[in-house]
């Protein structure tokens, strides 16, 4: 069954009816054209999504952070009003994507916090560009290493597969979903809002936290078969993504990550010390994957007392 996509309100619409001054704008930056939302003055804070969503994933924190800096949520190649191109989907290109558009907003370094796939971006930034990032935050999902390669394609006996699943232990069935090319298109092209739905009330704490004009806004972003390719194409990168982190530092850089108590608190705790020499962890309380729309305050709170 076709599920009909609601019209969306665009980018600039949603930017301007954010608490503040807020616009929408797009860059030319290493062969994409990236959109972005930006408002507030101060040291830069750029804020990287993931899938499915979109820049408006932050639009709950978005106005308190700007009363302290200067923000700017990147919606990723693949992603929402940026271009979907056929390749460049590995997260040193992505990377290589941000730092260009740093220096096209006349910047030299900038905080970088990231969720899911932004936080894999954000990190191979910190990485490969140590002297342009300030400060790294990871939110709920950390970057690809070689023990990725060893997720069981079957659930273990008490693994939750339909239900709320046990904290710190997902069956990412969708990883190898992701990975078929053509299929997915072909299967969510104008149907997106039910795997939407799917994740979004599975993984959330509080599903009524994603409410439903945000559903029908990601919905709606990943609606074409080319939205759906494109987010899949961050997913078939992983492979490249896990050769390229081993030849990453350990990085010195201050780091924050932040995981939901009922999503992946517990494999952050266990995984991020051994990434970095300077790693804060903190838990977020009665939230799930997605933590800007669940927990807005504890997120604000634990990003101003991190940044200063």
């Amino acid at each position: 069954m076709t599920v009909p996509q609601t019209d969306s309100p665009t980018d600039a619409e949603l930017a301007r009816a954010l608490d503040g001054d807020f616009s929408s704008n797009h860059a030319e930056v290493n062969g994409v054209r990236l959109h972005y939302v930006e408002g507030g003055t101060g040291e830069p804070l750029l804020l990287l999504g993931g899938w499915p969503q979109t820049w408006w994933q932050w639009h709950k924190v978005m106005p308190a952070l700007a009363r302290r800096y200067r923000v700017i949520a990147v919606d990723l190649r693949g992603m929402g009003g940026s271009t979907k191109p056929e390749a460049g989907y590995d997260k040193k290109t992505m990377a290589h994507d941000i730092h260009e558009l740093i220096k096209h907003l006349g910047l030299t370094t900038a905080t970088l916090a990231g969720h899911d796939i932004g936080a894999m971006v954000a990190t191979a930034h910190a990485a490969i560009y140590p002297e342009a990032t300030t400060k790294l935050v990871i939110l709920d999902v950390p970057h690809p290493d070689e023990t990725w390669a060893d997720m069981r394609l079957l659930p273990e006996l008490d693994q939750e597969v339909d239900g709320t699943p046990t904290p710190g232990r997902y069956y990412l069935w969708w990883f190898a979903f992701n990975q078929v090319r053509g299929l997915p298109e072909q299967l969510l092209a104008g149907r997106s809002r039910i795997l939407a739905d799917w994740l979004f009330d599975r993984l959330a704490k509080d599903p009524a936290s994603l409410d439903e004009r945000s559903r029908q806004i990601y919905a709606h972003a990943y609606s074409t078969a080319d939205a759906v390719r494109a987010g899949n194409s961050w997913y078939q990168a992983f492979p490249t993504d896990i050769v390229d982190e081993q030849s990453y530092p350990k990085l010195s850089l201050p780091i924050l990550a932040l995981g939901g108590a009922q999503a992946n608190y517990p494999m952050l705790a266990a995984v991020m010390p051994s990434k970095g020499t300077d790693v804060r962890l903190v838990e977020i309380a009665d939230c799930g994957h997605y933590l800007p729309d669940e927990q807005p305050e504890a997120v604000v709170d634990a990003l101003t007392d991190f940044l200063g």
